[in-house]
């Protein structure tokens, strides 16, 4: 599972500043914070809680076995329990990425990106 989290990872990074990057004029140090606030555990853990309601049974299970993986390593900036939810949310994203479900991994990267607060 964490291997999924860790290409989970990397998928919505790229997915993120390649979005970023579309907003014309921007100086590159304004880009990066948002893509840090973007990426964040916090962040990735309240697009998860958006998402549970809409994930079908085989996403739930995935993101379950992710949350209750046992990392080696704490979050530096975030609670434990985001930290766990995040990683089950990059953890989906990898397995929407090596099982080939395009669609499916757009609709949540898109709302990664763009949810309403």
């Amino acid at each position: 599972m964490l291997e999924l989290a860790f290409l989970g990872d990397a998928i919505h990074t790229v997915f993120v500043r390649r979005n970023l990057l579309k907003l014309n004029n921007q100086r590159l140090d304004i880009l990066n914070k948002e893509a840090s606030k973007l990426c964040s555990a916090k962040n990735q853990s309240k697009v998860l809680e958006k998402l549970l309601p809409a994930l079908n049974e085989e996403e739930c299970d995935i993101v379950r076995r992710a949350r209750n993986s046992k990392a080696k390593h704490s979050a530096k900036n975030a609670s434990s329990a985001d930290y766990h939810k995040a990683t089950a949310f990059e953890a989906l994203v990898g397995w929407l990425y090596v099982n080939k479900n395009e669609k499916r991994l757009n609709e949540i990267l898109e709302l990664s990106v763009f949810q309403e607060e």
